[in-house]
């Protein structure tokens, strides 16, 4: 079992959030205007397009709340999870968001989803914090948005980057992170930090000799490997919970990389010397909110920044809740909570 429990991790860390091969579901779901959510009519959707400063071409929706063409509105930018797109998880609680009166912007990260960039399928902790920035830029541009009340939540991995964003962009008044994953962290030193040097030297060889290879081919290399149509039942308890969410109609997107093909062999490398929360303290004063199920596989990600970071910071953790449970489950995510803390905070 330690075994299985290893190779699992390290698939996760390359993030490769196994490709499972159930097909009914996926046949059903292979409409580009899909989403896993339904529209709010209290709420319009806009497709809209805006660059990052590296150039690339980012793809969002903007959700604004009906019958407010004449209000100047506080606004969030989201994204999220890791390896989702903005039709899945960033999109819902947008919608949610903006029937509670902001102006939100659900997006696509680079090199992801209908976003620009290539190779496709690829992370990096510079260009990922820079488009919670564009995103910033593009709220800052509309005529219904106050720019002076805009803040970000970021959902899984994307929670490290709109915490490193926050911290280095000042326009950012405040910030709350959902199921937060810091990916530079888990990169680098494996789930509860449990990776020996043996094991992150042997993962660096083996990237390294991969970039050999790459360069060979001319194109990056994607994961190969696997899991059967169904689960045995002996999977580690998280990757049910992933499988659950991404790999059913529950959360399946054809172009979320974890419903998907992944990430690149690769992609871990930039993150395994990069850490992201370095400069979490310059968050001060603005104010950060944490959510975390209780029984998440990642909960102490969420602890951890909460220590480490000066304050005004909450930390929530909801009573019996998974990672998961924070993706979609209106039920179960506080919105009411999310709603006053940016109402009272973004000013």
């Amino acid at each position: 079992m330690k075994q299985i429990i290893v190779t699992v991790i390290v698939f996760l860390i390359a993030g490769q959030l196994f490709a499972y091969n159930k097909k009914s579901d996926q046949e059903d779901m292979n409409n580009t205007e899909h989403y896993t959510f339904t529209l709010s009519d209290k709420v319009i959707r806009q497709k809209v397009t805006f660059k990052n400063r590296y150039g690339i071409t980012l793809i969002g929706d903007l959700y604004l709340p009906k019958n407010t063409e004449n209000q100047k509105l506080p606004a969030l930018a989201i994204s999220g999870p890791f390896g989702a797109v903005k039709e899945q998880s960033s999109g819902l609680y947008a919608n949610q968001m903006a029937e509670r009166g902001f102006a939100v912007i659900a997006f696509d990260p680079s090199y992801t989803g209908e976003s620009g960039g290539e190779p496709r399928n690829v992370a990096s902790p510079d260009i990922n914090t820079e488009d919670f920035s564009a995103a910033v830029d593009f709220l800052g541009l509309q005529k219904q948005v106050d720019r002076n009340k805009i803040g970000i939540i970021g959902i899984c991995g994307w929670a490290g980057f709109a915490l490193n964003a926050t911290a280095v962009d000042k326009r950012v008044k405040a910030v709350a992170t959902t199921s937060m994953y810091d990916m530079s962290r888990v990169n680098a030193k494996g789930y509860n930090d449990a990776m020996t040097l043996e094991e992150r030297t042997k993962a660096l060889e083996q990237m390294s000799l991969q970039r050999w290879k790459d360069a060979e081919n001319g194109t990056p290399a994607y994961p190969t490997t696997h899991l059967p149509e169904k689960l045995n039942g002996d999977e580690p308890q998280f990757v049910k919970e992933y499988f659950d969410y991404y790999k059913t109609s529950r959360g399946y997107h054809e172009r979320s990389l974890n419903s998907t093909t992944g990430w690149t062999t690769t992609n871990s490398l930039s993150f395994m010397n990069m850490p992201l929360l370095t400069y979490i303290k310059e968050i001060s004063p603005r104010p950060m909110l944490l959510i975390a199920g209780e029984n998440a596989h990642s909960r102490y990600f969420s602890e951890d920044a909460y220590k480490a970071a000066i304050g005004p910071k909450e930390l929530i953790i909801i009573p019996n809740g998974v990672h998961v449970d924070l993706y979609d489950k209106v039920d179960i995510i506080p919105f009411d909570k999310l709603e006053q803390f940016f109402k009272e905070n973004l000013k």
